[in-house]
């Protein structure tokens, strides 16, 4: 296992495949990607998760854009299955293209998706998206009915549109056996007026999850983030990446979908490029490297959580 030099594991490595999207989510953060001019190969996909398997990742997520406009998908998801070392397979999803692929999906390898899902009302998903909320619907249901287990849906809450939807969310993942996780918007690659307007603090709303759980747990591999467990279904609850918490505890690095390691969600001025020493024949000495150099750049984002790991 690979530690930064906070002394943070890095065992999940997230890879944008596609910056390309079937839809104009207002939120979307986009993995922190800026503009991107390229996208990678499945084999350069391959490779670089191979690398990054040896150096001890163990978690793979597949993201984007949306993952299943690639028409190589299913090869990318088949080659990352069959390498060593890969404990768990996923990919974020829209879910709108889900519900032809999930069979062929699961049988190729991949253990689990997260869709998002910010409503059930259709005319507010338009709305957020621009798509047919029946489309990410039918995505989940089928997603569930071949095992991609566990289907965890990612509910974006933004103030005056969803945050009173919560309740019927839990009982939608109660009912298709999902779990939820209820997010916190994001400052990030979004207009700080939207920001400003839509920014729903997920306080409130975790008192009443304390009130209501069975039980209480904390995934310490995950940011140190709480898992509600209420009668209907898991409650997650994810509070942004700009939270001390999370930063504190972060296990993750990412691949920008043309070829770039990201140490930090919330920065792109430490990237690393290792696609064009792909391209231009580099040696995978060469490549464990430039990983290795990319895990040193990752450094917790607020001032407040370095002082915490170095004293």
């Amino acid at each position: 296992m690979i530690r930064d030099n906070y002394g943070r594991p890095v065992i999940n490595f997230r890879i944008g495949v596609t910056s390309r999207c079937n839809l104009k989510c207002r939120y979307c953060h986009r993995e922190g990607e800026v503009s991107p001019i390229s996208e990678m190969s499945s084999n350069e996909i391959l490779k670089i998760t191979n690398i990054g398997l040896h150096l001890g990742f163990s978690k793979v997520k597949l993201t984007g854009g949306e993952p299943l406009l690639r028409d190589d998908i299913l090869e990318i998801v088949k080659g990352i299955a069959d390498f060593e070392g890969v404990r768990d397979l996923s990919m974020v999803t829209n879910g709108t293209l889900l519900a032809p692929l999930a069979e062929a999906l699961k049988k190729e390898g991949l253990d689990r998706v997260n869709v998002n899902l910010p409503t059930l009302n259709p005319e507010t998903y338009r709305w957020l998206t621009g798509g047919s909320l029946t489309d990410a619907l039918s995505g989940i249901e089928a997603a569930v009915k071949v095992g991609l287990y566990p289907v965890k849906l990612n509910m974006l809450v933004l103030k005056g549109i969803n945050e009173n939807e919560i309740p019927n969310l839990i009982k939608f993942a109660g009912s298709n056996k999902a779990v939820l996780q209820i997010i916190e918007l994001e400052p990030v690659n979004i207009d700080h007026s939207f920001y400003s307007v839509y920014h729903q603090p997920l306080d409130g709303i975790e008192e009443d999850l304390v009130k209501r759980a069975i039980r209480i747990r904390t995934r310490r591999a995950m940011q140190n983030r709480r898992v509600y467990s209420l009668p209907e279904t898991d409650i997650e609850v994810i509070q942004p990446a700009e939270n001390t918490e999370f930063c504190r505890h972060c296990t993750r690095i990412r691949a920008t979908s043309d070829g770039k390691l990201k140490p930090c969600l919330m920065r792109n001025d430490n990237l690393l490029d290792i696609v064009t020493p792909i391209r231009n024949g580099a040696d995978d000495e060469m490549l464990i490297h430039l990983f290795i150099e990319a895990v040193k750049r990752r450094e917790p984002y607020f001032r407040e959580c370095v002082e915490l790991l170095t004293a």
